[in-house]
């Protein structure tokens, strides 16, 4: 199992890249969670296999229709320094 944490800017709040995010996330079998933060950007936490979370951020780098990303910065985190696994997304 992996974990990566992503940060992505642009126009990502207020059109439904959470919502996105999370169907793009279950389609691929990946847990974790998508928060808008306060400076307008949304972290995205993400658990599963390295290939699925690559598939993640390739659409995270694009979003849904309605965004504009700007940028996605990623932190992979060693696997033994993973917060509490997730059930779901």
């Amino acid at each position: 199992m992996k974990q990566a944490l992503l940060k992505i800017t642009g126009q990502v709040q207020g059109v439904f890249f959470r919502s996105n995010a999370q169907d793009t996330a279950v389609g691929l079998n990946l847990k974790g969670y998508a928060k808008n933060l306060p400076d307008a950007s949304v972290e995205v936490l993400l658990q599963g296999g390295e290939a699925d979370i690559l598939k993640f951020i390739d659409w995270a780098k694009e979003g849904p229709p309605s965004s504009k990303v700007e940028n996605v910065e990623i932190s992979w985190q060693d696997p033994s320094e993973l917060i509490d696994p997730f059930d779901t997304f």
